[in-house]
């Protein structure tokens, strides 16, 4: 039970790079509209400003594989928690846009450098029957990210032209604390069986109370495996195409734009801050019924199911947005966090963690995020874009999101089920 107990705690702390995440991602939604004022950005340059941090995402994605599987998961969260704190004091002393880019561009490049070495850690810590619950608290902590984000820049939201300063400086408590618990977790097991030997593997699987994998023993120690060969092709399919189709929901414009959607619906100002923390709050809550359930229903289930749910709140979205019903768009919007959240939310992280063997799993994982963070950084560039040069821009965007859920759906028929198989078992199921 104690050594049950350190691979939670373990999981836990890694997941708080999620938590990070969750709320650099988030927090731009609030500040947008003031720094666009501030810098007199137009359509375009002001999508860049929104989108910077996703490219620094895209790069963080493409080399977080390489990086973690040199030096180790452990010190490249630790670099993590320090690119964080470094972005949030840069960005809320920033005098000039250049320089507010590069800092939040830093924010991204830790995002992405997370969202692949994060639950790359915790799935590799994991005991199989509870990985879908270990690995979701990262998801977890994400949403719980983007409530506390929302819910921050409400309360600064009334506090003058600099409010934007506080909501983004704030996250430099957290990325403190992370770098804090950081220390006390140990190197995953699995990545030291593959670089260091099994006798130092073979302690951490004691900690965490886990018999040793024999399979760690029979991998090339120190060798550098391919990702891109025939025989890790469907892995690779099924992982950029689950990233792919995670963005074309349209999460992220909702995430990033959530003020601005709602205004667009006619709410005032201040309804159009409060907003966001009701989709905030919903999006934790499902979230927390997907994590409980993962490993009992399994992946496919929630995804087919959640892709029903998407497609029919997405519709309504985009007559809201059109004006039909615009009253009722906060309970639409709010039906489909409900849906993504227990479907693509919960599984994403998750899936891209365990769906690819030990020797590539990084990499693999790596692809599959870099994959999510390009589509993540059109999407949000893209939206101020159409929303404000094309005639009912709303509608015509919610809609297109609702098509490609359909396509989804026929693409989750053909995944595998993952649950409750170990990490080297998978191997045998995909291949």
């Amino acid at each position: 039970m104690i050594l049950m107990k350190n691979v939670w705690k373990f999981a836990l702390i890694a997941s708080l790079g999620g938590f990070l995440f969750g709320f650099e991602t988030a927090v731009i939604s609030g500040a947008e509209q003031i720094i666009q004022r501030l810098w007199a950005l137009d359509a375009f340059w002001h999508g860049l400003t929104v989108s910077i941090s996703l490219i620094g995402t895209i790069i963080g994605a493409v080399i977080a594989g390489r990086l973690s599987d040199r030096y180790g998961r452990k010190p490249i969260l630790i670099a993590i928690a320090l690119l964080y704190l470094f972005s949030a004091v840069g960005c809320a002393v920033s005098t000039y846009w250049s320089v507010f880019l590069l800092f939040r561009f830093l924010g991204g490049l830790a995002v992405g450098i997370s969202s692949v070495v994060g639950p790359v850690y915790i799935s590799e810590i994991a005991p199989s029957k509870d990985r879908g619950k270990l690995t979701g608290l990262f998801q977890v902590m994400i949403v719980t990210g983007i409530f506390v984000a929302y819910l921050t820049n409400f309360l600064f939201a009334g506090i003058g032209e600099d409010a934007w300063r506080y909501m983004l400086g704030i996250m430099a408590l957290p990325a403190l604390l992370f770098y804090i618990l950081l220390k006390k977790i140990p190197e995953s097991p699995r990545w030291l069986a593959l670089h260091k030997g099994m006798d130092q593997a073979r302690s951490v699987f004691e900690l965490l109370g886990q018999e040793t994998q024999s399979s760690s023993s029979n991998e090339n120690l120190n060798t550098k495996t391919a990702l891109f060969q025939l025989r890790y092709a469907k892995p690779i399919l099924f992982a950029v195409l689950l990233a792919f189709f995670n963005q074309m929901t349209g999460i992220n414009a909702i995430l990033y734009y959530a003020p601005r959607i709602f205004e667009m619906a006619g709410y005032d100002a201040q309804l159009s801050y409060l907003q966001p923390i009701f989709i905030g709050g919903t999006n934790v809550f499902f979230t927390l019924i997907g994590m409980s359930i993962i490993d009992r229903i399994g992946r496919k289930k929630l995804l087919l199911s959640g892709a029903v749910g998407m497609f029919f709140f997405l519709l309504l979205t985009a007559y809201g947005l059109k004006g039909d019903n615009s009253d009722m768009l906060l309970y639409y919007i709010l039906g489909f966090i409900a849906s993504f959240a227990l479907s693509q939310g919960a599984v994403i992280w998750v899936f891209l963690a365990e769906i690819f063997p030990n020797e590539v799993r990084a990499q693999g994982s790596s692809l599959g995020s870099t994959t999510h963070w390009i589509f993540a950084a059109l999407i949000s560039w893209i939206f101020p874009v159409i929303v404000e040069g094309i005639p009912q821009g709303g509608f015509y965007v919610f809609l297109f999101y609702a098509i490609m859920v359909v396509l989804s759906f026929v693409f989750i028929l053909f995944i595998p089920e993952t649950k409750g198989k170990s990490l080297e078992d998978i191997k045998g199921v995909v291949h």
